[in-house]
């Protein structure tokens, strides 16, 4: 059955390095979240700190209505993946699955029901006689899966899970991953540094840098309404154009792109005269012929530095005075534009957010 997760203040300390600080994050049953964030961040500090392989230096962390901080490992009812798999070499693979049954005392009868119960649901039953160096990558990783949840554990984390498969697997692997927390109502925590993964996946993603959650939120959320320039720029690809706020009206501002360019755009916090990033996504953008006529309260001409065709888009790369800004076009016919084209880019205000 699953269970809610909460982390209270959690800090962790290795000597005078701060690498988890004040992280606060309630996950509800059934519910999976994605530690995002990229190398050195402390998401997996953060994960070894829930399965109990790391003790905070402070705050708490309760499964359900219980504080497991003090509760070894093995006693936490807790399923793992890891990304090299971990099986054991000598065993089968039922007796891999088995191996955390086994360590429980579960009875046989018992065991052989859970076993093929968990090996059904990752679809590798005819395999459960061979043993690990005969399986394939993707297969190994099913197996994990496969003993991470034979006993019905209430919270599963997987730390980069799909980080050595190849890329159709890695795709494959998400929709299974998905299908199996669905059929089974598990509560998932699941590492990445991948925002494919995480924006795929996930139904929040807890953004983390330098050890703090810098935001939580769906995927929809967090890619159209990213907190601030390190969310927006982590997170799929991003204009972020230099900007100052001159006027407000609305929650909107006229603002003055670059040293002279003006613009509008929605704001986040600031006040007149503040400083600070003008966000736009590159499917945002429109590019056009210089001089073409746009109502769109955002252009700015420019010349096209690279013209990159990948079949069903366009990704350009255009040069506005001290800015290069990236427009990825849709193909649907119209005209391309080849490097060196005087060009206008253009965006409306609603696609756009100033940011700190």
């Amino acid at each position: 059955m699953s269970t809610s997760l909460e982390m209270k203040k959690i800090q962790k300390w290795y000597g005078g390095l701060h690498v988890v600080r004040d992280f606060d994050l309630y996950v509800d049953p059934g519910e999976f979240v994605t530690f995002l964030g990229p190398s050195g961040s402390g998401k997996t500090t953060a994960l070894k700190m829930i399965a109990g392989f790391e003790q905070p230096t402070g705050g708490d962390i309760m499964l359900g209505s219980r504080s497991i901080v003090d509760v070894p490992p093995y006693e936490r009812g807790i399923g793992m993946v890891f990304q090299n798999y971990a099986l054991f070499p000598h065993m089968t693979v039922a007796e891999n699955v088995a191996f955390p049954l086994k360590v429980r005392s579960v009875a046989k009868a018992e065991t052989e029901q859970k076993v093929r119960r968990a090996l059904d649901l990752v679809k590798m039953g005819e395999y459960r006689d061979r043993f690990p160096n005969q399986l394939s990558g993707g297969q190994q990783q099913r197996i994990a899966l496969a003993r991470a949840i034979v006993f019905d554990p209430s919270l599963l984390l997987m730390d980069e899970p799909l980080g050595a498969l190849d890329r159709n697997l890695r795709e494959h692997m998400k929709i299974e991953i998905m299908r199996i927390q669905k059929e089974l109502n598990m509560t998932v925590v699941f590492v990445t540094h991948d925002q494919d993964e995480a924006l795929v996946m996930s139904d929040r993603i807890a953004v983390i840098n330098e050890g703090r959650l810098v935001q939580v939120a769906d995927s929809n959320n967090l890619y159209y309404n990213p907190k601030n320039r390190f969310v927006a720029s982590f997170v799929g690809e991003s204009n972020l154009l230099p900007c100052r706020v001159d006027q407000i009206d609305n929650g909107a501002g006229k603002v003055t792109i670059g040293d002279r360019e003006p613009g509008v755009a929605r704001l986040n916090g600031q006040s007149r005269g503040d400083s600070g990033w003008l966000f736009v996504r590159p499917e945002h953008i429109d590019i056009s012929p210089r001089g073409a006529n746009t109502d769109v309260g955002n252009v700015l001409n420019g010349v096209v530095e690279s013209a990159l065709f990948l079949g069903e888009l366009t990704r350009y790369v255009v040069r506005c005075g001290n800015e290069s800004i990236t427009v990825k076009q849709q193909n649907r016919g119209q005209a391309q534009f080849a490097n060196g084209s005087p060009v206008s880019v253009s965006w409306n205000m609603g696609n756009s957010t100033v940011l700190n």
